[in-house]
Order: C-alpha cells, then structure tokens, then sequence
C-alpha cells in the first residue's frame, strides 16, 4: 500500500500507550502513515569523534574521563557539577533536575558524551547532552532529529518509528511510475523511507532525501500538468485568426502612442495574440516590473477582443487604481470607437442600471473596475477577456468568478481568455509550481529615457537632511510622497522589533509637514478611512499639482501615477516589505527627471531580517531581482501565498533549494500525462489518485 493508506492508528505500534498516542495527536500525527511522514529536521551524526577541542565545529561527541563533582545551589535547586577531561582539555556538565546522574558520571569513570558545549563564567560547559557507557550503544550512528511540541521527545519519536519502520515498512509501495523512477535512479520507497529515518550513512541519507524530494516535485508538477491539459481541453473559444499579427485597432493605437513600445511589450502582446489564435482559451501570467508598461499591453489584448465582436474587463484590487486604469484606457481608446466604463461598488443606483443595461446589450465593450465586475446583479453580453491586475491580491474563487460572467452572455458554453498582470515579479522556479499551469510572459525593459531612482537609506536621528534635500526639489517644481505604516499614532499595531516604540502616523505627520516642516508648500492626507469622493479629490489635485506634498499609508503602493513626483520618503521603512517597498519606489521617477527614494529607519531594535531587506532595496532596482530576495528572506510560501491557499503542500522538498529537481519533475510528469494518461491510470494506481484528488480547472 503507498504511505498515505496506512491509516491505522500509532497505538498498533510497539510501545505506544494511550499517553504516547496522546502527544503524538496534538503534534497531528494520527495515523502511523502521518508518523513516518514526520520527517526529520536534522541529524546528530555520532559515528564520528569530536573532542572537546574541537566544540567551535558544531557538537561535541567523544569519551572523557570524570575528574570530580561540585553542587551548585541550595535545597530543591541544588544542581551536580561534573568535572570531565578529554586530551587535556577540561569542560563541566551541567545536570539541571538530573541528580541521578552523580551515579551514572562516577568520579573517575569513562563515559561517551554527546552535547553542545559553550564558554561561560570562564569555562566550557555544556547543559545539553546525552552520556553512554563506553562501549554503549546510543553512539556510534545518525540519529534522527524531529520537530518537537509539547510533551514529545526524541527518545519517544525515535523508538516509535523505528518501531513502525519494523512492523509495517516492507508494505509500502513505490508511488513514483518504474520508468521514471528507473531513469533517475530513485531508492525503492520503503527503503528511502528507513534510511530517512536512521541512515546508515550520509551518503546514503542524501540518496534516500533525493528520491523522495523527487517524488514530492514530481506529483506536484503532476496536479499542474493536469490542470493545464483540462484547459487546453477546453477547446471551445473561438480562434481570432490573428496569426500573432496586431489587429487593426492595435495598429491604430500603436500608431497614435507618442513613444514606441519597448521589445518587451512587443514580445508580449505577440504571444497574446497567439493565443487568441488557438482553438483553447488563454491563460497567462504577465509579469513586469512597476512602469515596465504591462496595462498598455492589456489594453491593446482587449482592442483584439473587442474587434472580434466581444467584450473585455479589467479588475483591480481598489477603487483609486481601477478607476486610474478606466481614466487611461478613456484617454487612449475612445478615439478608437471603443466605449469604456467604470464600474465599482460605490456607483449611485441610478448610474449602476444603465450601466449594466448597457453592459448586458453589449452597447458598452471595455468595463473596468474592481470586485463589483463579478456582482450577481452584473450580466456581459459577450465577455471574451478577462484581466485581472495585481492578481496576488485576488483568491481563485474571485478569479473563477469572474469567468464565470463569459458564461452568462451569447456564447454561453465558452470560457473567456483570462490574462493575470503582477508588478511582484515571481522567480521562474516558484512561477512552475504555483502558476505552472499557466503560461508566463515577461516585460524585461523599462521605457526608453526612464532613469533608475536613487535609494538612499537614512536613519530617523537624521532624517533632517532628508527632509532638506526634498526641499530643493519642491523649490523646483517637483512633488513628494511621504509614506508612514499607520493611519495615526493612536492606531495600535505589533511592535517590530523596536521594543513597542511608537510609531509615526500620518494623520499626525501630515499636520507636521504642512505646518512645521514645509510651511510654504500645500500638503494632502490619503488614507484607507478617508470617503472615496474625498480620495478622488486629494489626487485630482496631487496629479494637477495643486497640492506639493502628499502624506499617505501604503494606500498609494499602486494605482497613482504623478510623472512630477521626484521624491518618496518612506519613514519606518523597517516595517515594509520588500515587494511594498518596490511597489512604493515605483510610484517616482515615472517622468523624465531624476527621482530618489528615502528609506528612513529607526536605529532602535532593527532586526536582522529588516536590515537585510532595507539592503537589498538599496543594492537592486529590478523587481525580479527583488523577488529573487525577497524569497531567500521569506520562503515560497510566504511570497507567493500559497501557505494558506492549500496548494503547495510539501514535506521535504523546497522548490526554490531544489529547483533542478523541480525541472526535471515537471518534464517527466508532463511527458507522462502527454503521452498515454489513459494508460497511466491503468497501470500506476498512484497516479491515478494524485490524478482524481487534484484540484479542478479553475484559475
């Protein structure tokens, strides 16, 4: 039987009471399947001598001689002192509520050790460690180190699967198709199992991690693979004949453009007219970095759309952006004939009816705006394409959603083309795992004149110099962001490692600015509470250049284009992301000018982590760069996230550590499913339940 079917509970393993089944239950350890899937965190490798002298490398693991004991402390505290020498060098062992151990350690005696040691007080100690007999048999092999909770130890993890290795490993079958495991030389799958566990070897160990690191990436890889034949299954949109040529109203909007598209761009919107030319929808991720032009790119896939005799809609995570975005495409598409709309949930009873009115007849064929596009009461009569921007801040069920409208219109059984846009670049490694069903476009390049911005970090205490050189750029006619983490001082918030210092509003800090800071310039407040009228207001005037300065929260991390803003200063930048950071460094330098980036940061209490990241936003522009970072900082599941999302659930593989693993994974198991799925279910049973668990197609 493979692994994840032997259900039966732990306490059918030799040695495992009620109270063993008990810890093992709140560890959610269930079943002994679940126990031999508890894999190890690391090894203590005792096979090999470590002398005292030697405690800087890592574990000491030797024979000493007891010289003598002392007692620390008084009554219930009284703790023994163990006096050890090995080749000269002296340490003590330190037994905290371990007075037995005055019989095991006698003066005199020779005993195998095994612990960390420390210098402290002026001597080597150690208060971890484990003692043998010489001649025992705890040392002389690997031995498993578990994750543990509550009440678990690792005498009772270790006995426990041993014991479940002896009485049930030689029934656990292989789950990974003998072509594929012949050709990368995997271990049989009992056999990697119990040298997981307690290998004889660390060479043998690496073998035993590499089959089944494998086997994780290679069913993961399977589900993406299934996915993307069910979309390719669905065969039923109808081919634009486009030829990957621009259409006509593309060509019209191309020529009217007062600068040239970047190669990039060019590339893209290539491979999207392509596939509009396939009989099955498209699916694709477009990834470029902030200003790299990725909605022009979208507006130019929806004209394609459009000319076909269909409809369009692009939907964004806020209000501020989706009606930027309806701004621009009203600006550069109505010259074409093309009748856009906006649509958000703010919109007065009256308007909303003809809208939808004429959303429904397909009087209106460009719609954009935010979560209202998928409202029950909204009907297209014709929706070919889908874009959703900033798709990391939309969950499947909202992305399927909106699919679902091209369902409701003229062509009822067909599935509209579906283009996701994301300023967050994602690693490729990462992209094959949790977009790997998708096909994934990249706009490289930035715009021709489009300068670099300086990043220039700078502590609070001098945050003075900061607020000087903005000056000067307000004294020639240029506009500043100053960006702050909370709404007000008031609001409350998890301290960041600065020991609960308070942190700086900017309901406060606006007041500061306009008042004290900069007394001669106009400065506006926006944040998430304010009225959306307002917010329409405060940057209407901020993009007029009415208002000089605008004091915000994170709020304008996307949607807010000001080509006359040079300068962003984001005070407590240690709280930030490093993709916010990124995104809010991309709201300057969108001009001709050069434009600068302020990170100011408290002194007080940076942790390591913040440090690295404030670094790694200084050192890179490149948003794919960033990302690269950012994952090294965080992990996968975190940047993507896909922790919460149930999609990416592994146990000993990493797609990012193990990305040369990953590519071979995805290759077999798309060549296995390309080449005789039918036959595969058949004859690999494994397969076949990874295959009918998978999720279905939904993007």
């Amino acid at each position: 039987m493979f692994l994840r079917e032997l259900l039966a509970p732990v306490s059918g393993i030799k040695g495992a009471g009620p109270a063993s089944e008990a810890l093992l239950a709140a560890a959610g350890i269930g079943s002994i399947g679940a126990l031999l899937s508890y894999y190890p965190r690391d090894y203590e490798d005792r096979s090999v001598i470590v002398p005292l002298s030697g405690w800087r490398r890592g574990p000491v693991c030797t024979t000493a001689t007891v010289t003598a004991h002392d007692w620390i402390g008084f009554g219930a505290m009284r703790t023994l002192k163990a006096h050890i020498e090995d080749s000269g060098e002296r340490a003590c062992l330190l037994c905290f509520n371990r007075p037995f151990l005055k019989n095991v350690l006698p003066v005199g005696g020779r005993v195998r050790i095994w612990g960390r040691f420390f210098y402290k007080y002026g001597e080597l100690q150690a208060s971890v460690f484990e003692t043998d007999t010489e001649g025992g048999k705890k040392f002389g092999g690997i031995l498993p180190v578990y994750p543990l909770s509550a009440g678990l130890s690792q005498g009772l993890l270790r006995k426990l699967c041993k014991n479940a290795l002896a009485q049930y490993g030689q029934c656990i079958e292989d789950e990974v198709p003998a072509p594929v495991a012949r050709s990368e030389a995997l271990l049989h799958k009992a056999q990697a199992l119990g040298i997981l566990h307690f290998p004889p070897s660390m060479d043998d160990l690496e073998k035993a991690r590499n089959t089944l690191i494998f086997e994780e990436l290679f069913y993961l890889e399977t589900v993406v693979g299934k996915r993307a034949m069910e979309r390719k299954n669905h065969g039923n949109s109808t081919p634009s004949k486009t030829g990957a040529q621009n259409t006509g109203l593309q060509k019209r909007l191309i020529e009217r453009l007062p600068f040239e598209l970047t190669g990039g761009q060019l590339r893209t919107l290539a491979e999207i007219n392509g596939d509009f030319d396939s009989p099955y929808p498209m699916a694709r991720l477009l990834q470029g970095d902030v200003g790299s032009g990725k909605t022009l790119v979208a507006f130019l896939a929806a004209l394609a759309v459009i000319e076909g005799g269909g409809q369009a809609a692009l939907m964004a995570p806020t209000e501020l952006l989706a009606r930027q975005h309806a701004e621009n495409a009203a600006r550069l598409l109505e010259p074409l004939g093309i009748k856009p709309a906006y649509l958000a949930g703010n919109i007065k009873a009256a308007g909303r009816r003809e809208l939808l009115k004429a959303l429904a007849s397909g009087e209106i064929n460009l719609v954009l705006g935010t979560h209202a596009l998928f409202s029950a009461d909204v009907q297209y009569h014709n929706l070919r394409l889908a874009v959703i921007d900033e798709q990391h801040r939309f969950g499947v069920i909202q992305r399927q959603k909106i699919l679902d409208k091209g369902k409701t219109g003229v062509n009822k059984n067909q599935i509209p083309h579906l283009l996701m846009m994301s300023a967050t670049p994602i690693p490729r490694t990462l992209a094959l795992t949790v977009f790997g069903d998708l096909d994934v476009s990249v706009i490289p390049d930035m715009p021709k004149g489009r300068k670099p911005v300086e990043t220039h970090l700078a502590k609070e205490s001098n945050a003075q110099k900061v607020y000087d050189f903005v000056k000067k750029e307000l004294d020639a006619g240029r506009q500043a962001y100053f960006v702050y983490p909370l709404i007000g001082d008031d609001e409350e918030s998890e301290p960041a490692g600065d020991e609960g210092k308070k942190i700086t509003g900017a309901v406060q800090m606006a007041e500061k600015l306009e008042r004290e800071i900069f007394p001669s310039y106009q400065s506006a407040l926006l944040h998430s509470r304010i009225p959306d009228e307002e917010k329409r207001r405060v940057m209407a005037q901020f993009q007029s250049g009415a208002t000089h300065i605008l004091a915000a929260t994170s709020v304008v991390e996307v949607g807010v284009d000001v080509p006359n803003a040079s300068c962003m200063v984001i005070h407590h930048a240690e709280r930030f992301g490093l993709s916010a950071l990124h995104q809010l460094r991309g709201r300057v330098g969108r001009g001709g000018s050069q434009a600068y980036c302020f990170l100011v940061y408290s002194e007080n209490g940076l942790s390591e982590s913040a440090l690295e990241r404030l670094k790694a936003i200084k050192q890179n522009s490149s948003g794919f760069v960033i990302a690269e970072e950012d994952l090294k900082i965080r992990g996968p599941g975190l940047i993507a996230g896909i922790e919460q999302s149930g999609y990416l659930k592994l146990g000993i593989a990493d797609p990012i550590r193990d990305s040369d693993a990953l590519l071979r994974a995805r290759e077999a198991a798309f060549a296995m499913l390309e080449n005789d799925p039918a036959l595969l279910r058949a004859e690999h049973r494994c397969v076949a339940a990874v295959l009918e668990r998978a999720p279905p197609f939904v993007y």
